[in-house]
């Protein structure tokens, strides 16, 4: 921010892990909120306190979903006027040169008729609030039962010392495995190869991953917590569950029920056109970057 020529004013994500950079910035600047902010750093009295001075100081903020920013209002000392609500725009693009076949067996996956395996794939960043083990115990067993299903656990490795028992849970089961990160257009081209999407957060401000999953055409499978419950409407653009048991009975009945996986995969596609238009949200941000001048 002090190179030369300087900076006329700046956007940050997340309130905390960005906005407290600019707080001496000296520089004009708006804030988008991320899940963490309100579900997680909130409960934190010194970061909480530093997520205020920055809405104080932000010329504005962006919610993802009215209800992120209901809970910002609750939560946090700030002007209801300054908090706009965008949701996420998606688009995705998916690497040509990717070969899916490559990617089970550098993964570890084995199986005698691998054109049948059913991917799900869990899809996050290796950190606790994702919760990446939820599923561990009842997936492996039921893989046991069924060894053409599998669980992908794949994305960057943001806390080490978490990673590391990710890590050795991964190699004490069996059906699940630990993938090496991707770019985000092999990422794209994998999901599209998969059965369905799985996210297993403990909260989430507006998972992308389930956004991507539905513009690829994948069916979602995720954890009943605010955040998803937002972007995912049950038995219409996804499947929300609450135990690891329903998780299993409901990828059985999805693996079991074409028509099912067809609705799913229609009306997210459908939801994402209608909901997270790219453009609509290029043209917001422009405005709203307009008011930093």
């Amino acid at each position: 921010m002090t190179q030369e020529p300087r900076f006329e004013a700046a956007l940050a994500i997340h309130l905390f892990k960005g906005g407290r950079l600019l707080l001496d910035a000296g520089v004009p600047f708006g804030v988008v909120f991320g899940g963490t902010d309100v579900n997680e750093d909130v409960k934190d009295e010194h970061k909480r306190a530093v997520m205020e001075e920055v809405l104080h100081t932000a010329r504005f903020a962006v919610a993802f979903t009215d209800k992120l920013k209901e809970r910002a209002e609750e939560l946090l000392i700030c002007a209801s006027k300054k908090i706009y609500v965008q949701p996420q725009g998606i688009e995705t693009r998916v690497a040509s040169h990717f070969s899916w076949s490559d990617f089970l067996h550098r993964t570890g996956v084995r199986a005698k008729q691998e054109e049948n395996v059913r991917v799900f794939l869990l899809v996050c960043g290796l950190r606790r609030v994702k919760d990446p083990l939820y599923l561990l115990e009842v997936f492996a067993e039921w893989h046991s039962q069924n060894p053409l299903v599998a669980l992908i656990i794949i994305g960057p490795k943001i806390d080490p010392v978490f990673t590391t028992e990710v890590e050795e849970s991964v190699k004490r089961s069996v059906g699940v495995y630990l993938a090496a990160d991707l770019s985000q257009e092999e990422l794209h081209a994998a999901m599209q190869k998969s059965f369905a999407l799985v996210n297993s957060s403990l909260s989430e401000g507006m998972s992308a991953a389930i956004l991507e999953a539905m513009d690829l055409g994948l069916p979602v499978l995720a954890r009943d917590v605010p955040g998803n419950a937002a972007i995912v409407e049950h038995e219409v653009t996804g499947l929300l569950y609450s135990s690891p048991q329903e998780f299993v009975s409901m990828s059985r009945k999805l693996l079991n029920d074409h028509e099912l996986e067809e609705r799913l995969v229609r009306n997210g596609k459908n939801y994402i056109t209608t909901c997270h238009n790219p453009m609509e949200e290029r043209i917001a941000y422009q405005k709203l970057v307009e008011t930093l001048h």
